[in-house]
């Protein structure tokens, strides 16, 4: 088990046992939508209560099934903004519903849940260790259950916890991926593959196709057409260079 899985499995489970015996923490720390501004800490807090060891068990073991991979592809500090953003993404989704009491660690692991989809889509997961039904269909199952619960009116669960959940899971990861190394180096790419300017396109529009082997004529009328239609821009750095053999200096 990863260092941060197991810490949040460890704290909600301590957090628990100790409101178990003050209930009045619950209220204290729980969420209330209508009162984010009041309380604002509740955007945390609110992911750290239970209702019940069921409630608790079932949280913890999806947290303890697709936890440890997604922190181990992510790494321990964007796994916790991964939970983090999820959670309070839940929250905000629960203004829907401005004056529920809202807890649990749900909207949190949905977002770890739907960070495993994307990465591992078709990894097989066994529902109650009997149905198969891939990574990606799971997410898009409970999606669909979460939005008709919510829109239902379904009593005691926080459905739009869970909406909001995998939707600032989705633009966490999204907002890493555009940071991520692979991301800049696309950016760096674009940014140097050289443009046409108006005198390349006018020295292209110069080279005799007539004069040109079939092969190499047609390929020749097939780049001058991306370059007309695109002003000279979106030329790959092999078409450029297939442009300026064949054209004089």
């Amino acid at each position: 088990m990863t260092p941060w899985v197991l810490f949040l499995i460890v704290a909600n489970t301590a957090i628990l046992l100790v409101t178990r015996g003050m209930p009045g923490l619950v209220e204290a720390y729980g969420l209330i939508p209508a009162l984010i501004v009041q309380r604002p800490w509740t955007l945390i807090t609110y992911m750290f209560l239970h209702a019940g060891f069921q409630h608790l068990f079932w949280n913890m073991l999806a947290l303890w099934f697709f936890g440890p991979r997604v922190e181990a592809r992510l790494g321990p500090r964007r796994f916790m903004g991964l939970y983090l953003t999820s959670g309070i993404a839940g929250a905000v989704a629960s203004l829907v519903t401005p004056y529920a009491l809202i807890i649990g660690a749900s909207g949190a692991i949905f977002g770890v849940m739907l960070a495993y989809a994307r990465y591992w889509p078709r990894e097989p997961i066994y529902l109650f260790f009997v149905l198969r039904i891939e990574a990606r269909w799971l997410v898009l199952l409970m999606t669909a259950m979460a939005l008709m619960g919510g829109l239902s009116g379904q009593p005691g669960i926080a459905n739009f916890a869970h909406l909001g959940g995998f939707v600032g899971g989705y633009l966490y990861l999204k907002w890493i991926e555009s940071r991520s190394p692979a991301a800049r180096f696309r950016a760096r790419m674009a940014v140097s593959v050289p443009r046409g300017t108006p005198d390349d396109l006018a020295r292209w529009r110069r080279v005799q196709a007539d004069e040109l082997h079939p092969v190499n004529r047609e390929e020749y009328e097939r780049v001058m057409a991306k370059a007309e239609s695109g002003g000279g821009t979106g030329l790959t750095p092999d078409e450029r260079a297939f442009l300026d053999r064949l054209s004089p200096r």
